[in-house]
């Protein structure tokens, strides 16, 4: 029996979009070389339904393609395929999809179910016949180094005394038709173990999953902390334990009805140039680097598999949508699980994971007021001390007066409660994400600065808690009785009945 629904099943999830509207399939032929890319990036810029390319030039027949597949929408709220991955309703908006994520962090985790196999393991393939090439690899910018097989897949690996097994994220180029070259930084759990393996002189036993279940893609981008296994966070968090099943060449335990999983082993000496590649941060630049193989010995995959990918760059894609609201997500339960007056917490899209805005509690500054700079230096020990803050490297204080996923309301916040020279709280020895692109090459090196905290509070807010000023807009400058006068009339103005203001929104 084949587990079901969006959040657990890759297929259901695209199956899904396409009813709504939100993915759409296209039977012309597409290349892979650049095209697909660019019809995805596209999707991107214009808020288009998520595209999959059934005849990909470049693939073997029936080998397919999904682009965008946690792009913002032009539907509805605009977060339908994000909601879609962790199966909430596509009405969903950023804090209903937050929330729910914090809720399974303190749920107990539930375990996957060990099923014997499943559509993961409809087409098999080993040793000579391994051929990575037959999935039409796209090339994702022009200036990239090489074709990116995996964007939008996961890594799954195990520490040698078996203690804990790790999803994680990072992109994997194509090397040649049985290898692959990517990072696995020492920061990352996927670094920490391989460096376990090479330790020992051993290769890392690896997985690499494509077409995962939406929810577990989802998790292995979440800076869970180290020793926490993903796979119980995803049953926790779609209330069924997500069924996997073993590997063709290891004990390592894989989704069942995952679209594509190939296997192998971490080089644990010899690497090969990578990149470039356009980046998260929305710029290109030219530098490759060493960084580990990863050797292919067995590929699984479904009939007539769907190899989804992510092309990064200007925001809002994957990088953005899935990763920082997993982010953010986490840094919201690390303030309150240390009693910090938060109300919520939110890695802006249009910032590209390069800031997370934190929402104060006006009510709790009301109970307790604190000083500016009391308040920034908690948050720093909370964040700066985690994985969160080594992720994103700058942190806004606002209010929550505003809605921080506004992004209007919160570069109004920015250019009228920032206070030059006054509001800025520098952090130069704060380890950090050597991505970020404004760092020098001595911060990348030692791995530390361009860490900052910006407070948008005014004084009276960290004294008083109240705010300075009355925001003059539609819900506070007329009588609410005249509000819902406007909202009934609206049509009646000779306004289209479909305007979102239509419906008092």
């Amino acid at each position: 029996m084949v587990q079901h629904g969006s959040a657990l099943n890759f297929r259901d999830f695209v199956d899904e979009l396409v009813r709504v509207g939100d993915a759409v399939m296209i039977d012309a032929s597409v290349d892979a070389h650049l095209e697909a890319a660019a019809v995805a990036r596209r999707v991107y810029e214009s808020g288009g339904p998520a595209p999959v390319f059934n005849h990909v030039n470049g693939a073997a027949p029936g080998y397919r393609l999904m682009g965008a597949p946690a792009g913002m929408s032009a539907l509805g709220s605009g977060y339908g395929r994000i909601a879609a991955h962790f199966g909430l309703p596509r009405a969903s908006g950023a804090r209903d999809i937050v929330e729910q994520l914090v809720a399974a962090m303190a749920a107990e985790p539930i375990e996957p179910a060990i099923v014997d196999t499943g559509p993961a393991k409809e087409h098999i393939m080993v040793g000579d016949e391994v051929d990575l090439e037959r999935f039409g690899v796209p090339l994702l910018h022009r200036q990239d180094g090489g074709r990116y097989f995996g964007t939008y897949g996961m890594h799954i690996v195990r520490t040698p005394d078996g203690s804990w097994t790790s999803w994680s994220i990072s992109r994997l180029m194509l090397r040649d038709k049985r290898s692959l070259v990517g990072p696995a930084m020492a920061q990352q759990h996927l670094g920490m173990i391989h460096r376990q393996w090479a330790a020992l002189g051993k290769p890392t036993p690896w997985a690499f999953v494509l077409g995962a279940p939406p929810a577990a893609i989802a998790a292995a981008g979440m800076p869970l902390p180290d020793g926490i296994n993903e796979d119980g966070y995803v049953g926790a968090l779609t209330g069924r334990g997500v069924e996997v099943t073993r590997a063709q060449l290891h004990d390592l335990m894989v989704p069942a009805n995952a679209e594509i999983v190939v296997e192998g082993y971490i080089d644990p000496v010899e690497t090969d140039l990578e990149g470039p590649m356009g980046e998260y941060h929305g710029y290109q630049f030219e530098d490759s680097k060493p960084q580990p193989i990863f050797r292919v010995e067995a590929i699984t995959h479904r009939d007539r598999p769907i190899l989804p990918f992510c092309v990064a760059g200007m925001p809002p894609e994957e990088n953005h949508t899935i990763w920082g609201t997993m982010i953010a997500a986490s840094a919201l339960d690390l303030l309150r699980r240390a009693n910090f007056p938060v109300d919520f917490a939110w890695c802006s899209y249009e910032a590209a994971t390069c800031w997370i805005v934190v929402s104060v509690d006006l009510d709790a500054l009301r109970r307790q007021p604190v000083g500016e700079a009391e308040l920034v230096r908690r948050i720093a020990d909370i964040l700066f001390t985690s994985h969160v803050g080594w992720l994103v490297p700058k942190v806004l204080l606002v209010a929550n007066d505003i809605d921080i996923t506004d992004i209007n309301q919160l570069v109004w916040a920015m250019a009228t409660r920032y206070r030059p020279g006054m509001g800025e709280y520098v952090f130069r020895d704060a380890p950090g994400i050597p991505l970020v692109p404004y760092l020098t090459a001595e911060d990348v090196r030692n791995q530390r600065g361009g860490k900052a905290i910006t407070s948008l509070l005014q004084p009276e807010q960290l004294a008083s808690g109240r705010t300075h000023g009355i925001a003059a807009q539609f819900t506070t400058s007329y009588p609410e009785g005249l509000q819902q006068k406007v909202i009934d009339r609206w049509t009646e103005y000779g306004f289209p009945e479909n305007s979102s203001l239509a419906n008092g929104t």
